[in-house]
C-alpha cells in the first residue's frame, strides 16, 4: 500500500507526464478529513481533460490504488477523482478560473513533491 504522499506524487507525475498545466499540489490534511492532499491541474480541451483522468486512474491503478469515486466526467469542464488520501481536480481553464479552489483552500500549505 502506498503512503498518501506516493500516491500523490504518481499522480503528479502522470498529469505532468501528458502535459498538464499548473499542476498544484495542496496539503489538506491538517484542515480536513476529506484527504491528505489535493491536487489541482489545468487542461486545454474536454479530451484533455479525459486524456488526464484516464493516465492517473492507468497509473494508480497500475499501483494497486483504486479511484474511490470520479465526478464530472460527463460535464466537460471538469474531472473529479477521488483516491481516499488524495483528491485529484482537473478542469478547463474557465472552470478552475469559476471554482477557484486554490482561493477556497488558501489556509492549505502548497506542497512540491
Amino acid at each position: 500500500m502506498l503512503s498518501p504522499r506516493e500516491v500523490t506524487k504518481l499522480a503528479v507525475d502522470a498529469l505532468e507526464e501528458k502535459s498538464a498545466r499548473n499542476v498544484t499540489v495542496l496539503k489538506t490534511e491538517d484542515l480536513t478529513v476529506i484527504a491528505n492532499y489535493f491536487v489541482i491541474c489545468t487542461a486545454t480541451s474536454t479530451t484533455h481533460i479525459r486524456a488526464l483522468a484516464d493516465e492517473v486512474e492507468h497509473v494508480l491503478e497500475g499501483k494497486g490504488e483504486m479511484v474511490r469515486r470520479k465526478e464530472g466526467e460527463r460535464a466537460g469542464g471538469w474531472v473529479l477523482l477521488d483516491f481516499g488520501c488524495t483528491v485529484i481536480h482537473i478542469f478547463s481553464e474557465e472552470s478552475r478560473a469559476f471554482y477557484n479552489l486554490e482561493r477556497l483552500w488558501s489556509d492549505a500549505e502548497v506542497v512540491t513533491l
